[in-house]
């Protein structure tokens, strides 16, 4: 049938997104892209940009688990951290001390100073450091400590600096102050 050869010989020029903004609704289906009152021609003679594509693999062969008696063991079902895609994410963490399984204080100054080292305990059994993380995540009891929290955090992680969320939450495990996420680049 020739509709099936043309189809699969179709060829549509790049367009470039970023200049339709506002300008037309855009649908995509079924290998075909569809812009209301646009036209499928180049805007600009300029050549088409470099592409770079992040492969994710669902292979459970290369998800590795990453555990160590130097950090505190995992309250639930769940690692300590996972090497997957050349990435390690090191699950959420509180100031508990590894020994003992209880909180280093009750302040928020050395929970924290807990928390990031035994981040880097777990980090190390890893094999890589504090400058190999690029996203943290932290969750505060109360926000009010986010200033306590900074002046502590910096001093574990050279510049530049991880990218950060923060966040004030309701409760944390063990009526715990201060937890941190991690995610590092193998």
């Amino acid at each position: 049938m020739a509709f099936s050869g043309a189809a699969r010989s179709f060829c549509m020029p790049a367009i470039d997104l970023g200049r339709l903004h506002g300008r037309a609704p855009i649908a995509f289906g079924a290998g075909f892209a569809s812009i209301a009152g646009a036209s499928f021609r180049r805007l600009s003679p300029s050549p088409s940009k470099p592409f770079a594509s992040l492969g994710i693999s669902t292979d459970t062969s290369v998800k590795e688990v990453v555990q160590t008696e130097k950090a505190p063991a995992a309250l639930g079902p769940y690692s300590q951290a996972i090497k997957a895609n050349n990435l390690l994410f090191v699950s959420g963490v509180l100031g508990l001390v590894p020994e003992t399984g209880k909180f280093v204080s009750d302040s928020v100054e050395d929970q924290t100073e807990q928390v990031l080292k035994n981040i880097g305990e777990i980090l190390k059994a890893g094999g890589v450091n504090y400058s190999n993380v690029v996203k943290t995540t932290i969750l505060l009891a109360d926000l009010k400590d986010f200033k306590t929290v900074n002046e502590i955090y910096a001093k574990y992680f050279p510049s530049p600096a991880p990218a950060r969320a923060t966040y004030q939450v309701a409760a944390l495990p063990m009526d715990a102050k201060i937890e941190i996420e991690c995610i590092a680049a193998l």
